[in-house]
């Protein structure tokens, strides 16, 4: 079967590009509100793209009002924010954050979840991921006819849970399957991890 995106709807182009780009990383965004309330949210549109500068990059749309998405109006505001690597086991509270709520309530307020310091971050974190960058806005392009925010993310400080990270010779090791990240999908569906296995790099 051979698809012509040139004669497909957008909705159709991007169910399409969800069930066939997987499993997809998902960033779990935590931002403040105007009033101060703390906004969270899960983007699947989301990768890492350079290391020098440290960069993130998140693609986020708008409401069907038309209206900026609470996250994507927090961080073009120029206030940093904390990107989050949720877990298999956080599948049912990264799903419930992804409700339309109105602006300035808070679904970390509502889903219950405990917060951490962040120490040099103005924000916290959430307690229990064991992955989150404190990042401020580098660069947000707006991309087509429905103009689309691709937001580069530039990461201040990473924090790692003690016990998904070691060193050796100066290096990180992070431990994939303590770390445990929830994978996006099509559809409703996700994924987990799965079997973790090395290969040699090639010559």
């Amino acid at each position: 079967m051979i698809i012509d995106f040139e004669k497909e709807a957008p909705l159709t182009r991007y169910h399409l590009l969800t069930q066939t780009v997987m499993p997809r990383p998902i960033a779990w965004v935590l931002s403040a509100n105007d009033d101060t309330s703390l906004n969270l949210a899960p983007f699947s549109f989301f990768n890492v793209i350079c290391s020098d500068p440290p960069l993130l990059v998140l693609s986020i749309g708008k409401k069907t009002t038309g209206e900026p998405k609470d996250t994507r109006r927090n961080i073009t505001s120029g206030r940093d924010f904390v990107v989050h690597i949720g877990s298999f086991q956080q599948a049912a509270a990264i799903n419930q954050s992804a409700a339309v709520l109105a602006y300035g309530e808070s679904e970390v307020a509502a889903s219950d979840l405990p917060l951490a310091d962040f120490p040099g971050c103005a924000l916290p974190r959430l307690a229990d991921c064991a992955v989150a960058y404190q990042c401020a806005l580098y660069e947000v392009h707006e991309l087509g006819p429905n103009q689309q925010a691709v937001i580069y993310a530039e990461i201040m400080r990473l924090y790692l849970n003690d016990e998904v990270v070691t060193q050796k010779d100066k290096r990180f090791i992070i431990d994939a399957e303590k770390v445990n990240p929830l994978a996006r999908l099509g559809g409703t569906e996700y994924a987990a991890l799965g079997e973790v296995f090395s290969l040699l790099r090639p010559n």
